[in-house]
């Protein structure tokens, strides 16, 4: 199948567009997240009960797939489990926890990934999953595909002639300025943090900001950039990691020309992550 021949909406709900054996009805209806075993926390601004579901689309001369939705980064803990080698004072036998929205000073870490025994850290490692923005509304693409799936809607917005883009620089602009003020806590107390981006971001990165001085991934570097290639034709998995580069927080000042200076305690950090360990939060690899 040409990219030409399918739905600007690649995937919905975790689901392929492309897929002959969906009840789209029922997947609406339900608007589960299968990645974060849960209703799908994008909801319209209109209609809070209302799920816009939309985790992958297609833009651009190439029609590429990109992705759109944080979220869809995670299936099946891939990114996390790459991110394992960065937890130099691991020891087997120990437990790895998965830890959501952390806080630290410069801002909130989408996921700590943990090494612990018996509930006490020997080591983590901050991971931020930046998905792409968009400009417009991906909602009349969505709804114009559900419709040609045989699926009734309450509205007539599959006749809009709105289009939505690909905010790049914007999306670039603001996590890059995000990372600065992270990167700077992190590396005080010698620990790193992962971006987690697709490789289609990361060489729009390369091209249009100063990353000359960002050279192939060192674990001396705190800042950790870790690019995937995604594909819809697997079902298994279409992540796959295919470039990782680094650098530290003088490499972010100078992407941005910015200047900057944070000092915190590990003693904070670690206290912060000890509090919230659980069975709940063990990392499961294979659900």
């Amino acid at each position: 199948m040409r990219w030409d021949d399918m739905s600007r909406v690649l995937e919905l709900f975790g689901l392929p567009t492309h897929s002959v054996y969906l009840d789209w009805a029922e997947v609406v209806q339900n608007q589960e997240c299968p990645f974060l075993n849960r209703p799908c926390v994008k909801a319209r601004k209109s209609q809070p009960d209302v799920a816009i579901g939309t985790c992958v689309v297609s833009h651009g001369r190439g029609r590429q797939p990109l992705v759109i939705c944080p979220h869809r980064l995670i299936q099946n803990s891939t990114v996390f489990v790459d991110c394992i080698h960065l937890l130099a004072r691991h020891r087997p036998g120990n437990q790895f926890h998965l830890l959501p929205e952390m806080r630290i000073p410069g801002g909130s870490v989408d996921y700590f990934l943990v090494s612990a025994r018996n509930r006490k850290v020997d080591d983590f490692v901050a991971v931020e999953l930046q998905s792409l923005d968009t400009t417009g509304t991906v909602w009349p693409e969505r709804q114009r595909f559900i419709r040609g799936e045989g699926v009734n809607t309450d509205d007539s917005d599959h006749l809009s002639g709105k289009r939505f883009g690909i905010n790049w620089k914007m999306t670039a602009k603001t996590i890059l300025v995000q990372l600065h003020h992270k990167v700077e806590s992190l590396e005080y107390i010698n620990k790193h943090l992962v971006l987690v981006i697709q490789d289609s971001f990361l060489k729009y990165m390369r091209s249009e900001f100063v990353f000359d001085h960002v050279q192939a991934a060192s674990p001396s570097d705190t800042l950790q950039f870790h690019g995937y290639e995604f594909g819809v034709t697997s079902s298994d998995n279409p992540l796959q990691l295919v470039e990782r580069l680094s650098t530290d927080a003088k490499g972010v000042e100078k992407c941005l020309g910015l200047q900057a200076q944070t000092n915190i305690e590990m003693n904070d950090i670690l206290s912060a992550i000890e509090r919230r360990l659980s069975d709940d939060t063990v990392l499961n690899v294979f659900p």
